[in-house]
């Protein structure tokens, strides 16, 4: 018997960075480790990642990180803390590890803490051992991990379609799901995002017919965007391309990685005779594979359409062909593409977001899971809360108590003793750390409150040069605004803000003494009203005074 504690550090009540912990006794198993994409709103940040402290804290406990599959909103945030866990053992799949690995290799982190796991094949951990299942998602080897404990089988499932026409390295082992159902399932962990949605998601989640639709209805260039990592949806592509003959450019190192990786190891099939390079760019009939970058979506699309790539020059003869979902957070940076398209006079495909679905469990697939595991208690997981609750009502449909479903935010634990749920509502610490460039570092709140004041109010940099003896001024205050005001129209208004500045500076003045500091600290307090009052805006105010001799 043991106590086991489950709580997540992100990816409830939210879509992305996804990282859950599970606890049994003194181990802890964390599943995940994924960024969120930044909106419109996040003032130049990158992408988010979860605060790990709780992790940090007890780094010594961990016996491992398992990644399900290699999607940014899964293992994004790996190069950001992997460091600070001391090197934790990495486990999955080798089309994971692969993704994981260049990413590593990119940043400089160790490889020597990655290990390949194997469908079916036990991971021992003494008390606790963990079988990876293969699940049907759009990248190959996507696992789901039962964890075998004293009290019972948790079994973590994040992304997953039941689709019997998807096969190896696609395919869901259902056999070895019914199995793990009757060893007798303590927690079923199950994804929520279209846990609305009526029905399966199969056949909604392929293109196919609307890829060769677009091949033979466009006879020019094709410009194909997608994630990079969605290998059934790029051989979709490749499938429908073979009945032609039109050759594929594949743009970008990162994404030329990942197929020819997959090309080397089956993971994707095609005859190479249809592969071109950058000599067929120009081609009339020639197909651009495109992707995305993992933090700014959208924009290697719109550096293209703005004219920055050196390859690609868009002609109202082509046609982009969207095939990625539109992000929630940057839905207007989405439609501002579209219109980018249409200034062009390019065609434009798009996914319906009711048609076409991505590769994620409605809500017939997830009673189907139920079914298969038979859980006594569920937890829903991944997605905003209302889709948690639709999630966890699909479960009460088919039996589990209401009791029994655990609806929960980041950081709130729900914990198990012999088996049997205690809810104490006891959190443990969490959060988000911003990131902003190649630096794994937080960028705290308050550099994000100064972007919001530059970005509503503008800045003001206010310069004096002063006599190092005499402490008069011999130059300044010069006046230097940007998102403020124009100075050339507004010669009055600059002129009393040097007014202002010049006595607070000369009425600081003590012989040959001057509190620099106290100088600031006035020509801060007293311009912020006074701009407040004529202007109605308050701008960052910073004042630079020196002295020569």
């Amino acid at each position: 018997m043991s106590k086991i504690n489950i709580f997540s550090l992100g990816g409830l009540n939210e879509n992305g960075k996804n990282m859950y912990v599970i606890e049994v006794d003194n181990d802890i198993f964390v599943f995940e480790a994924g960024l969120q994409y930044a909106d419109e709103h996040t003032l130049g940040i990158d992408y988010m990642i979860p605060n790990i402290d709780y992790l940090k804290q007890n780094k010594e406990k961990i016996k491992g990180l398992f990644l399900t599959h290699g999607h940014d909103e899964n293992v994004g945030a790996l190069t950001d803390i992997v460091d600070s866990l001391d090197n934790v053992k990495i486990y999955g799949s080798r089309f994971t590890l692969n993704i994981v690995k260049h990413e590593f290799v990119t940043y400089k982190k160790k490889l020597d803490n990655l290990v390949e796991v194997k469908e079916n094949r036990i991971i021992d951990f003494g008390n606790v051992k963990i079988t990876p299942i293969s699940l049907s998602h759009s990248i190959p080897d996507n696992f789901g991990y039962a964890v075998y404990t004293p009290d019972g089988v948790i079994f973590y499932a994040s992304d997953f379609v039941f689709d019997p026409t998807m096969r190896a390295p696609y395919n869901t082992d259902l056999g070895r799901l019914a199995y793990v159902g009757r060893q007798g399932v303590l927690c079923l962990m199950t994804e929520s995002l279209y846990a609305m949605n009526k029905g399966y998601t199969s056949p909604n989640h392929r293109i196919s017919g609307l890829i060769n639709k677009t091949l033979s209805r466009n006879k020019g260039r094709i410009i194909f965007n997608v994630l990079n990592s969605h290998l059934y949806r790029i051989q979709e592509l490749f499938n429908e391309v073979s009945k032609t003959e039109r050759k594929i450019v594949v743009m970008g190192k990162r994404l030329q990685n990942i197929i020819k990786y997959s090309l080397d190891n089956n993971y994707l099939h095609i005859d190479k005779k249809f592969i071109g390079d950058l000599s067929n760019i120009n081609d009339q009939d020639v197909v651009i594979l495109n992707s995305n970058e993992r933090e700014k979506p959208y924009i290697n699309m719109i550096k293209i359409l703005d004219g920055y790539d050196k390859y690609i020059k868009i002609d109202k003869n082509d046609t982009i062909f969207l095939a990625t979902p539109i992000y929630e957070g940057r839905e207007k940076t989405f439609y501002k593409l579209l219109d980018k398209i249409a200034m062009v006079g390019a065609n434009s495909v798009i996914l319906s977001p009711k048609k076409n679905l991505s590769y994620h469990a409605s809500s017939e697939d997830l009673m189907m899971m139920i079914d298969l595991m038979q859980p006594k208690y569920y937890f829903p997981i991944k997605g905003e809360y209302s889709e948690q609750v639709a999630n966890g009502d699909l479960a009460h449909d088919l039996g589990v108590s209401r009791d029994n479903i655990i609806l929960k935010e980041n950081g709130y634990v729900a914990s198990f003793d012999n088996g049997v749920l205690i809810d104490n509502f006891k959190p443990v610490h969490t959060g988000v750390i911003s990131i902003d460039g190649d630096s794994s570092d937080d960028i705290g709140e308050l550099v994000l409150k100064d972007r919001e004041m530059l970005s509503d109010n503008g800045i003001m940099i206010i310069s004096a040069t002063l006599d190092k003896k005499s402490k008069q001024i011999l130059s300044g205050p010069e006046i230097l605004t940007r998102g403020f005001v124009y100075v050339r129209d507004s010669v009055e208004l600059i002129n009393e803000i040097k007014k202002i500045c010049t006595q607070i500076i000369n009425s600081n003045v003590h012989g040959n003494y001057i509190d620099y500091n106290k100088v600031k600290l006035n020509i801060r307090d007293n311009l912020s009203k006074y701009l407040l009052e004529e202007t109605g805006n308050k701008p960052m105010i910073i004042s630079v005074i020196q002295e020569i001799e």
